[in-house]
């Protein structure tokens, strides 16, 4: 008979105590080498596979120090989050105290920055470490919804035997992600956490839905801000008789003269005043305005690109290098534009519009939805992706660098082609342990 697949936190129907005492069963015979009496949720078992290849202790995870009180002062002071937690608080802490929950508010780095509940809930997380300054990424104690949902970028809810570390199987726990919009950095999650016998399914909803509103919020000061700025450049754009643009410090575009203007620029790291290589623009003239930039392409065609290195090795911030005559030029890469590049270094001769498909999404029919995603990483990366077939340029040199542990190669791809190259350079790094010296 075939194995149940374990597709939700707790499936429709199924009564959680008897749930728990299954994924306990799943649990213990994973760890032991013994085959599991059913299939962990996909998310969960990549989880697991890095929880093994960084040899996670499953009785005790990793040391967690905590932060000194003037550090974590720091990094809350620096939290984007922190003038949405009011929000935050009123959103989550009447559902919260009602569901037998508390709330953490982390950053990036799955670090507590805050933390609220009742005295009683609060008697729970000191119990299990969960107290501010403490870090709760997979690296330190495996399996939760806060590091796990960072690690992958998505809402995830963790329940019970499906944490890696056993001192975690009393709790419940579901958590998103919070994104910058101007640039789609992650700037940390929202969590509600309570004993395994309080878990909902809408408590991950719930999560979610206060995750987007914070966006929201942000993404209104973001408008307000590209208003600001509009208004600082209009005096000067409206004597302008040269192509121009002003966009913020994140290349969202303010104000246009004489030409069709991008949605959104990208611009180099350290970007300075005066002469500059500009993906999509070629040579440009660059001034400095308060809170963003006045650009002014210089025309002609650019000169190619000849190098290109791809970094992969911090999954919470690749990026992507363009070397050529013009100088250098580096950016922060989408999940999908990072999938795409690495799916193209693998194959230099090239993928039909199918092939690229049925690597992203299992499925060779969606022609459309990788034809649109190719579209706009050509228009962003001028002189790097050819296309008829896609492919990287062939004069350029390619250079891919990778984790050092190759489960931590994009683990927040689902994509089948990522899956199968990174189930690929797993199996050939256990080869190599055991192969004689």
């Amino acid at each position: 008979m075939a194995q149940p697949s374990l597709d939700a936190a707790v499936p429709a129907g199924v009564d959680p105590g008897e749930y728990a005492r299954l994924l306990r069963r799943v649990h213990e015979a994973v760890l032991s080498g013994h085959r599991p009496p059913a299939r962990l949720r996909p998310v969960i078992a990549d989880s697991w596979e890095r929880m093994r290849s960084s040899r996670i202790d499953p009785d005790a995870g990793r040391p967690v120090p905590v932060l000194p009180h003037d550090e974590l002062q720091r990094h809350r002071s620096a939290s984007p989050l922190a003038d949405l937690l009011p929000m935050l608080r009123e959103s989550l802490m009447g559902v919260a105290d009602d569901a037998s929950h508390f709330m953490v508010v982390a950053d990036e780095h799955s670090r507590v920055l805050w933390r609220d509940g009742s005295a009683r809930l609060r008697r729970l997380a000191d119990s299990m470490g969960a107290v501010e300054g403490t870090q709760w990424s997979e690296e330190t104690i495996g399996t939760n919804a806060l590091g796990t949902s960072l690690t992958v970028d998505r809402p995830l809810q963790v329940y019970s035997a499906e944490h890696y570390v056993r001192g975690l199987h009393q709790v419940t726990c579901a958590s998103a992600p919070v994104h910058d919009p101007r640039n789609g950095r992650v700037l940390g999650a929202v969590n509600l956490t309570g004993p395994a016998r309080t878990v909902h399914p809408a408590t991950l909803a719930l999560v979610n839905a206060v995750a987007r509103h914070a966006e929201s919020q942000l993404r209104g000061r973001h408008h307000a801000h590209l208003d600001r700025l509009r208004a600082v450049a209009a005096p000067l754009m409206a004597g302008m008789r040269e192509n121009a643009l002003v966009v913020d410090a994140d290349g969202w575009t303010a104000a246009a003269a004489g030409m069709d203007p991008p949605r959104r620029l990208l611009l180099p790291r350290g970007l300075e005043g005066g002469g500059a290589w500009l993906s999509g623009l070629g040579e440009c003239r660059v001034e400095p305005l308060p809170g963003g930039w006045l650009i002014r392409p210089g025309g002609g065609e650019a000169p190619a690109p000849t190098e290109l290195v791809l970094d992969l090795t911090d999954s919470a911030a690749p990026q992507l290098t363009v070397c050529g005559p013009s100088g250098r030029w580096t950016h922060r890469l989408t999940l999908r534009h990072c999938e795409l590049l690495f799916l193209l270094s693998r194959r230099r001769e090239g993928c039909s519009a199918a092939q690229l498909a049925a690597d992203l999404f299992d499925d060779a029919d969606r022609l459309v939805t990788v034809r649109a995603e190719m579209s706009r990483l050509r228009r962003h990366l001028g002189g790097v992706v050819d296309s008829r077939p896609y492919r990287l340029n062939e004069g350029l040199r390619v250079e891919v660098h990778t984790p050092e542990n190759p489960a931590d190669l994009l683990p927040a791809s689902t994509a089948p082609g990522i899956r199968r190259a990174r189930a690929e350079a797993v199996g050939g790094a256990r080869q190599d342990r055991t192969l004689p010296r």
